[in-house]
């Protein structure tokens, strides 16, 4: 037989109507929809979340990003995380990266409209993304950027993403008026690393370089013949030294050296596996070369997807199963976590204004 409880006598959380006349700020609504329901709650527990994790002076907080963020119009979020102290480290596609620079650069994105024709567009050289063009123009700007800063560096130096996203912001700190990602990680010193490297317009900018310096050291007849394969396969030997263990071993490092880690995703993809790979990594390491290392785990996370696990966008992994790979701290040990069903650019932008009402006083000593 049913009894009838009284949820205030259970001592059940009660949930409140969100009264527009209390509200002041984007920190007021944000903390209003945590006492609402579906995904107007979700996104109240990701703020609070998500200011806990950066308010937190021991905590290392991770960014991983995935999407046409940057074409999207969000570098200014990013960089302004950056430049408050809300992140220690970033993780990212390459592309979002690469059209970010063409920001950085004073290069314009375009809307594009229904009526327009893709093979119109690719005539004209605007590469579409969605809603939005990109002018192949903008990526030659970026191509002579990669170029000026491979030209300084030693030769036969080893790269790794880290190194070069970090040479990048210190050309485009020297040399650029304009606000980007790479340029706020070079001043306050935080990495960005960029796991699948080569699938980037970096990366093909980075291969052709390396191409193109031995070209210029080789006779005409020998790179100038009319066999495109025999052109290939002559050019295909001269590769870039990069080494992707170097990012690996060095994001490690950074976790490693940290009290408590914090995880802030846009979308999925391999930057959010990479990044939280670390505490595997460890116990592999522990398990099969005698090693006693403690293998560091997130005791909080905020992601934001607009894609249900089961679509497969978050590469098959929620918070809660991610405690089971021993990736994050269990909720009855002190882990927290939030995961908000929407589109980055609505909600992301919302999450930041109310952390700047907020002001976060811990974030920008950290």
């Amino acid at each position: 037989m049913r009894s009838f409880h009284d949820g205030a006598q259970d001592g059940l959380e009660p949930l409140e109507a969100l009264d527009p006349s209390k509200i002041q700020s984007f920190s007021d609504l944000l903390i209003a929809m945590q006492k609402t329901a579906f995904g107007g709650r979700r996104l109240g527990e990701a703020f609070d979340i998500l200011k806990a994790m950066i308010n937190d002076p021991d905590c290392f907080v991770v960014m991983t990003l995935s999407g046409a963020m940057t074409i999207a119009k969000m570098g200014m979020i990013m960089c302004t995380m950056i430049d408050r102290g809300m992140v220690q480290a970033v993780v990212s596609t390459g592309a979002l990266i690469a059209h970010g620079l063409s920001e950085t650069v004073g290069q314009t994105h375009y809307k594009y409209h229904p009526s327009m024709n893709d093979v119109d567009l690719f005539n004209k050289g605007y590469n579409r993304v969605y809603d939005t063009l990109e002018m192949e123009l903008n990526l030659n700007h970026v191509e002579h950027v990669v170029g000026e800063t491979l030209n300084r560096l030693d030769p036969d130096q080893l790269l790794s993403s880290e190194l070069l996203t970090r040479e990048l912001g210190k050309t485009l700190t020297n040399e650029y008026e304009g606000p980007g990602i790479l340029k706020s990680a070079f001043l306050k010193k935080v990495p960005v690393y960029i796991p699948a490297f080569t699938d980037s317009e970096l990366g093909l900018d980075l291969s052709i370089w390396a191409m193109g310096k031995h070209r210029h050291t080789t006779s005409t007849q020998e790179t100038g013949a009319s066999d495109g394969q025999k052109v290939w396969n002559s050019l295909k030997q001269h590769h870039a030294t990069f080494n992707p263990f170097l990012d690996l071993n060095s994001y490690t490092e950074q976790l490693l050296g940290a009290k408590r880690l914090g995880i802030f995703t846009i979308g999925g993809g391999v930057p959010r596996n990479w990044a939280q790979q670390t505490p595997p990594y460890i116990e592999i390491l522990n398990l099969r070369l005698g090693t006693e290392i403690t293998p560091p785990r997130f005791h909080y996370g905020v992601r934001i997807c607009p894609e249900p696990d089961y679509w497969g966008g978050l590469s098959g992994c929620t918070y809660q199963e991610g405690i089971s790979w021993g990736k994050f701290v269990p909720q009855e040990e002190g882990g927290r976590f939030a995961e908000v069903l929407s589109d980055a650019t609505i909600v992301w932008p919302l999450l930041l204004m109310g952390l700047l009402d907020q002001d976060t006083p811990q974030a920008d000593e950290k």
